[in-house]
């Protein structure tokens, strides 16, 4: 059996508010291969606020 080259690659976006907040989820690797940004709520500050991909 040949193995699936799996697109989709698992991420941890941590908070820039310096909380130590993260949420885990999925990117596509071909459409965005550089580091992404997303602005979700953070519970320790109850705001939204930026969240950026570490590795």
């Amino acid at each position: 059996m040949a193995k699936s080259k799996n697109v989709r690659q698992i991420i941890v976006l941590e908070s820039t508010a310096n909380t130590g907040f993260r949420y885990s989820t999925k990117k596509n690797k071909r459409e965005h291969p550089n580091r992404v940004e997303f602005k979700k709520y953070d519970p320790v500050v109850r705001k939204h606020v930026v969240f950026k991909e570490t590795k």
